[in-house]
């Protein structure tokens, strides 16, 4: 008499070996990157500016310490922040990836323990004194080629942040940085030296022949950059740049009259309107994640 035999569907098998299984348990983690360029340009030879930027600084540095790391309330932040001028190669900085072992960085974090006289807040008001003395002893800097710096730090200055993910075999963190660079500036891109690269070169000249073209077409400037390219800043594309947020912050407006508080161009067709939408179109077509213009 034969024995019967049974076959299983393999499908039923590979169901029953899945459920044994341990369910992973991804995590996804966002991080903080805050970069502060300033460009220590001429001007900062008006006496307040030095002040409005070291205010808005010091503000950054703040939301970097209570809405990024937070102190007391979480727990194994991997966030940073850092400074330079432009015309630097040297960095203030503090990174929390730097710190492996979870113990040491919370107590460096709350400066607590071994941490509590060279801890996190001791390390910012060192930050702050550093960038304080950075701007005490401002050079003469008529103007620097500011994009080419910029697209030069990017890629060789180790700045920027990429995504990782850590796995154990089962479970996969997933932590992501939001890289965001603060420019400090008037938004004009204008530089004595002759060995500088004039494809970025944008001051008074080009904002006249904007507005001037503008007047003539009667177009927009926003209009005018994008029918003509010449017009505005060649696109520098690069496959980082898409993980940065570009924040110009920007402290002087030469079109406006301090003396009876009016300025000499209509509404649209001011420096500052026109340097806003060039630097927008460039920062976009660059590949840059985001862009914010904060005028103040």
């Amino acid at each position: 008499m034969k024995k019967k035999t049974y076959l299983i569907p393999t499908i039923l098998i590979l169901s029953l070996l899945y459920s044994c299984m341990p369910k992973s348990n991804n995590k996804h983690l966002n991080y903080q990157n805050v970069i502060i360029l300033s460009d220590m340009s001429g001007r900062l030879s008006n006496s307040h500016f030095p002040c409005k930027d070291l205010d808005e600084i010091h503000k950054i540095v703040k939301y970097f310490e209570k809405e990024c790391v937070k102190p007391g309330e979480k727990i194994g932040d991997k966030s940073s922040i850092c400074f330079s001028a432009f015309s630097d190669r040297d960095f203030a900085k503090i990174d929390l990836t730097k710190i492996k072992n979870l113990g040491d960085k919370q107590c460096y974090i709350n400066s607590t323990g071994e941490y509590k006289e060279k801890g996190l807040k001791k390390d910012l008001e060192e930050f702050e004194k550093k960038v304080h003395e950075k701007y005490d002893n401002i050079r003469d800097n008529i103007g620097l080629d500011l994009l080419s710096i910029l697209l030069e730090k990017i890629e060789t200055g180790n700045i920027i942040k990429k995504d990782e993910a850590i796995s154990d075999g089962i479970d996969t963190t997933f932590i992501h940085f939001d890289n965001h660079i603060y420019i400090f500036t008037d938004g004009y891109l204008e530089y004595a030296l002759k060995n500088r690269n004039n494809q970025f070169r944008f001051g008074e000249r080009q904002i006249s022949t904007l507005r001037s073209n503008s007047l003539n077409q009667k177009k927009t400037i926003e209009e005018l950059l994008n029918k003509n390219d010449n017009l505005g800043l060649p696109a520098i594309k690069k496959e980082q740049h898409n993980l940065i947020n570009i924040h110009i912050v920007e402290t002087h407006e030469r079109d406006f009259n301090t003396k009876n508080s009016t300025y000499n161009h209509p509404i649209g067709l001011r420096d500052n309107e026109i340097l806003k939408s060039v630097w927008e179109k460039w920062v976009l077509d660059s590949g840059f994640k985001s862009f914010e213009w904060k005028k103040y």
